[in-house]
């Protein structure tokens, strides 16, 4: 397929041709930025590593240019960072054993601007392509504008695509601001215990944002502990890590409104709480 950016590439760790990674995947992580998915889409990359008949496809939506950056770093021009990252990304994707990694290498003021069309057209044609069962994207009450705008961006895209075509499940996972605050009974559970040295690999690829400033892969690491230690209070630990995901599947239908299917989830931790309060007193 053509791309709307010139910098826009298809990497495929294992030399097959670029529309049979795609046809091949069956789980599909779309990120903003090119560490987030090992982030939040573990589960997937998990489910398919190793495997002959489960294929992971990342794709990156923006070119990562303007990410904080210090110690060896610190010097780097935004040009600079973007061949880092896009460097970091290809690495991922050969340890991770990807089906393909996709780099869009959107700027992303053109992701946050609802008014750019061609990064859902790209998206949906992408996700057409590829026709996976599972799609991960970020969930809609992060607090990165940028991460928001490519789960909308993603909503959008699958619902341009025909009834049967679109995907079985899409989950919006963690990255800038956790799940824990979901009801037990609202929130998509991962367990993610396997393969514990292939996700601290996956994450230690991207030294520019580690030695650059930002332990993601400790703070990942603690986070997926600390999820499968608090999941349960009466209850001894039956995961050694946990993702935590909000089920996006019901806004794919055309009629789904985002803002009000993100909000019924806030009113019912808000009820929960006032209701524990009340019982208790």
């Amino acid at each position: 397929m053509k791309f709307a950016n010139p910098g826009a590439q298809i990497f495929v760790p294992d030399g097959a041709e670029p529309d049979a990674a795609l046809q091949r995947s069956t789980h599909l992580a779309i990120g903003a930025h090119p560490d987030d998915i090992p982030i939040m889409a573990f589960d997937g990359i998990g489910r398919c590593f190793g495997k002959s008949d489960s294929w992971f496809l990342g794709i990156t939506v923006t070119d990562g240019a303007g990410s904080p950056r210090s110690g060896p770093f610190s010097d780097h021009s935004d040009a600079e960072m973007r061949a880092v990252r896009i460097a970091e990304e290809k690495k991922a994707a050969t340890i991770g054993e990807y089906s393909a990694a996709v780099l869009l290498d959107y700027p992303s003021s053109a992701v946050k601007d609802g008014r750019h069309d061609s990064v859902v057209n790209e998206l949906a044609a992408l996700i057409n392509g590829a026709r996976p069962e599972v799609v991960y994207t970020h969930n809609l009450a992060d607090k990165h504008d940028t991460h928001v705008a490519v789960a909308l961006r993603t909503l959008a895209a699958i619902r341009r695509l025909p009834n049967n075509t679109r995907p079985a499940a899409v989950y919006g996972c963690e990255v800038w601001r956790d799940l824990d605050w979901m009801l037990d009974a609202d929130k998509v559970v991962f367990d993610v215990s396997d393969h514990q040295s292939l996700a601290q690999a996956l994450i230690a690829v991207y030294d520019s944002q580690i030695r650059g400033g930002k332990r993601y892969d400790l703070a990942a690491a603690g986070r997926r502990l600390a999820h499968a230690t608090f999941s349960e209070s009466h209850q001894v630990d039956t995961a050694k890590a946990s993702t935590y995901a909000m089920d996006l599947t019901p806004l794919t239908a055309d009629s789904g409104d985002v803002a009000t299917y993100v909000s019924d989830h806030i009113w019912r931790l808000e009820e929960d709480v006032s209701d524990r309060i009340d019982r208790l007193s």
